[in-house]
Order: structure tokens, then C-alpha cells, then sequence
């Protein structure tokens, strides 16, 4: 195994995940407030779930994102 390929290729993957979710959940948010959904103050829960195929690895993570 090349462990720089490996822990490059896990970089990468993270990064596009992190980068796309961030631009969608913005998206969202900003339309839920022009349609009335949210009024801007909320503290909205949110969870990432990330899986591994073939490892049999599923690794949950619970947060909050605070509109204000």
C-alpha cells in the first residue's frame, strides 16, 4: 500500500465532501428564508454520516448549525 496515495486520495475525498455540503446547506438555508421556512434565528441539528465500503465502517457525527 502507498500511504501517501492512500491519505492523499482520504484528503480529497473530505475536502469535495466538505466544500459540496457546505454550498448546499447555504442553498438550502437561504431558500428556506425566502420562502418563509426559517426566520433566520434557528439553531438547525444536523448529522454527517460517513461510510467506508468494504470496511464495514459507518462513523456518525451530530452537531448544531446556528443561523445566528
Amino acid at each position: 500500500m502507498n500511504d501517501e496515495a492512500f491519505q492523499h486520495s482520504i484528503r480529497k475525498l473530505l475536502k469535495n465532501v466538505g466544500v459540496t455540503t457546505q454550498q448546499e446547506i447555504e442553498k438550502a438555508v437561504q431558500q428556506a428564508l425566502a420562502d418563509g421556512h426559517l426566520k433566520g434565528d434557528e439553531r438547525l441539528p444536523a448529522r454527517v454520516t460517513v461510510e467506508v465500503d468494504g470496511l464495514s465502517l459507518a462513523l456518525d457525527f451530530d452537531g448544531d448549525i446556528t443561523l445566528e
